[in-house]
């Protein structure tokens, strides 16, 4: 048995993928999750722990709070340098849902990491740490440029300095609106950049576009693509915020991001900060990925357009991915949209 690599968020989209992905390779899988989504959105994830407990006997689940600190202290101490690599999903990952119980979405998203930061630092510190942020980091800066109207998305001017290839690290996270979730992912992004650069930890942060694919059981408040899916597949409404439906966003399949991270453990280096998405390949408008789901469904996408964009949310985000292809040139994105749309579709009908 190779050696032990940490998840937490084991259960959701992202840790479930990066689960299925080590304990593929052999490594022992020690999942934390303790099923807060359910508490977020009324949507349980118990059948994922049950699915890679049966099917990777290297998978082992610890039913862990990530904010109980006594607990990952003993987690941490158990392992101590069999920990290879820790990758911090976990999450209260919803715009909305922050605005309702800001103490407990900070609590989870920063003091949780903090937490596993120590953890780190003084249990396994050879040990790599990976940490899934977002875009929302940068706030609604990029609302401020000059977008151009077209059928069905907004657009930057050609001659715009982020049109090429989107927006890069460099990009301002001060002086804008974040949303609450966003100041806490924040606060959680900058702590991993400083155990990075303060006690000489191999971390890297991911500022993630949407991140979609399969396993992912998007609700109302939380994963755009994957629920409007499901409201496609179901006949339901889907409620489009602001912006006509012409918002755009570039999109990531997680398996495309669990190769990025694969591609970070094998060559890892000190407090990285690296915008990860589709990017230039792989990014759509809400109406356009409603005619994409209809395509492969053959039914019509119920939207209903409100003239409200949510607190916070970008009018068109595109990130660059070209610092993160320059230290790992062997990466690539390999599902387009359409690719990772046709998946959802070819899952949901057990049609492989």
């Amino acid at each position: 048995m190779k050696n032990v690599v940490l998840i937490t968020g084991s259960l959701g989209l992202v840790g479930m993928e990066t689960a299925i992905f080590f304990s593929k390779k052999k490594y022992k899988v020690v999942g934390i999750d303790n099923n807060m989504r359910n508490y977020f959105f009324g949507s349980p994830v118990i059948k994922n722990k049950k699915f890679l407990e049966e099917k990777y006997k290297n998978y082992k689940h610890a039913f862990i709070d990530i904010r109980n600190k006594k607990k990952i202290e003993n987690l941490f101490k158990y392992y101590k340098n069999k920990i290879s690599l820790i990758i911090h999903c976990a999450a209260q990952p919803s715009h909305d849902w922050a605005a309702t119980e800001p103490n407990t979405d900070f609590e989870i998203n920063a003091n949780g990491t903090l937490n596993l930061l120590e953890g780190c630092k003084v249990y396994s510190p050879k040990a790599s740490f990976i940490f899934m942020s977002t875009n929302k980091v940068y706030g609604d800066a990029s609302n401020s440029f000059k977008y151009i109207e077209k059928k069905t998305r907004y657009e930057l001017k050609n001659n715009h300095k982020y049109k090429k290839f989107g927006i890069p690290e460099s990009f301002t996270i001060d002086q804008s609106k974040h949303s609450l979730f966003g100041a806490s992912k924040l606060s959680a992004d900058i702590l991993v950049q400083e155990y990075g650069r303060y006690f000489g930890i191999k971390t890297a942060v991911f500022r993630g576009g949407c991140l979609t694919g399969p396993l992912h059981q998007g609700a109302e408040l939380h994963g755009f693509l994957s629920y409007l899916f499901k409201c496609n597949l179901n006949n339901k409404k889907y409620y489009v915020k602001g912006y006509k439906g012409k918002q755009v966003r570039d999109n990531i399949h997680s398996k495309d991001l669990v190769s990025a991270f694969w591609h970070f453990y094998n060559k890892p280096r000190v407090a990285e900060v690296y915008n990860i998405g589709g990017g230039i390949y792989s990014n759509c408008s809400i109406l356009e990925a409603s005619k994409i789901m209809e395509y492969y469904s053959g039914k019509k996408t119920k939207l209903v357009l409100e003239s409200k964009p949510r607190e916070g949310d970008h009018q068109w985000w595109i990130s660059d991915l070209r610092k993160f292809k320059k230290h790992y040139p062997s990466w690539k994105i390999t599902y387009y949209i359409n690719d990772i749309i046709e998946d959802m579709y070819i899952k949901s009908q057990n049609i492989e």
